[in-house]
C-alpha cells in the first residue's frame, strides 16, 4: 500500500514538472523547481529519470538536461518536417504583426495600447510585450485621461534595427499602411495559409517558439509585383529571432 502511494506521488510530481517545462519553453533551473515545489534532491532525480525514459529515442520531444537546467525540445531528427509545417505560417504571421505594430507606434507615438488596438483592430498585448523585450519600444509616461494608461514610444534601438538615422526618415504613413495591407492581402492568397488553420501567436503566446528570416516576408511581396518601401527592406534578421 505504501509503495503504491509513493508511486502515485512520483507520477503526479513527474506530470507537474513535465507541465512546468512545457509551459516554460526555455531552460528551467533544477534548483528553482526543487525550491518552489518543496521537494528533495532524491525526488527530483527520480522525476528526471522518469522524464528521460519517456522522452528518449524516437520521441518527437526530448528532455535536455544541461548545466543544472531542464528543457523540453523537439527532436533534431525531425527538424526538417517540423520546419516544413510551421515556419511558413510563423514567419509571415508573426513578422507581419511586429512590422505593423512597430510602424504604427513609430508614427503615432506616444501611443497607448488601446489606441494601437484601435488602429489595428485586434489585441496587441503580445506584440507590445515582444517589442519591449526586443528593446524596440519603451514606456514614456502616462496619458492624462481616466485610468492614466501607459504611453509607448520607439527607442534608439528601433532606429538602429531599421537602419534609420532619425524618425524623420520614415516614409509617408498612409503609403506605408497601404503597403502593409497589400502584404496582408498577399498572405490571404498564399497557398499554404488557410484561414481556419493560421497559427495566431497573439492568442497563444505561451506556446509560440521561434520565428526566422523576416526579410523573406518582403521578398515574397516583391516577387508578386508589390512595391515595398525601403523601410521594410533588409531588416536585421535577429530582430525576429525570438528564443
Amino acid at each position: 500500500m505504501l509503495i503504491e502511494v509513493r508511486t502515485k506521488k512520483l507520477e503526479k510530481l513527474t506530470n507537474i514538472i513535465e507541465g512546468i517545462l512545457f509551459a516554460a519553453g526555455d531552460p528551467v533551473p533544477v534548483d528553482l523547481i526543487k525550491e518552489k515545489l518543496g521537494i528533495t534532491k532524491m525526488e527530483m532525480d527520480k522525476t528526471v529519470r522518469a522524464l528521460e525514459r519517456k522522452y528518449t529515442g524516437e520521441s518527437g520531444i526530448l528532455l535536455l538536461n544541461f548545466n543544472h537546467k531542464l528543457q523540453l525540445a523537439t527532436n533534431p531528427e525531425y527538424k526538417e518536417s517540423i520546419a516544413t509545417v510551421l515556419n511558413p505560417i510563423r514567419e509571415k504571421e508573426f513578422t507581419r504583426t511586429i512590422l505593423e505594430c512597430a510602424a504604427i507606434i513609430a508614427y503615432k507615438q506616444p501611443i497607448t495600447r488601446t489606441e494601437l488596438e484601435a488602429v489595428r483592430g485586434v489585441n496587441s498585448d503580445y506584440a507590445l510585450t515582444t517589442l519591449q523585450t526586443l528593446g524596440m519600444i519603451e514606456p514614456c509616461g502616462r496619458k492624462d485621461t481616466p485610468g492614466k494608461p501607459i504611453l509607448f514610444a520607439t527607442t534608439d534601438n528601433f532606429l538602429k534595427r531599421f537602419k534609420l538615422k532619425s524618425l524623420s526618415e520614415l516614409p509617408d504613413y498612409e503609403e506605408l499602411m497601404k503597403k502593409i495591407s497589400e502584404l496582408n492581402a498577399l498572405d490571404a492568397m498564399s497557398g499554404y495559409l488557410y484561414e481556419k488553420d493560421v497559427y495566431d501567436p497573439e492568442n497563444d503566446p505561451e506556446n509560440f517558439v521561434a520565428v526566422t528570416d523576416a526579410n523573406a516576408v518582403v521578398e515574397d511581396a516583391e516577387k508578386e509585383g508589390f512595391e515595398v518601401p525601403d523601410y521594410l527592406k533588409d531588416v536585421d534578421e535577429d530582430l525576429f529571432k525570438i528564443e
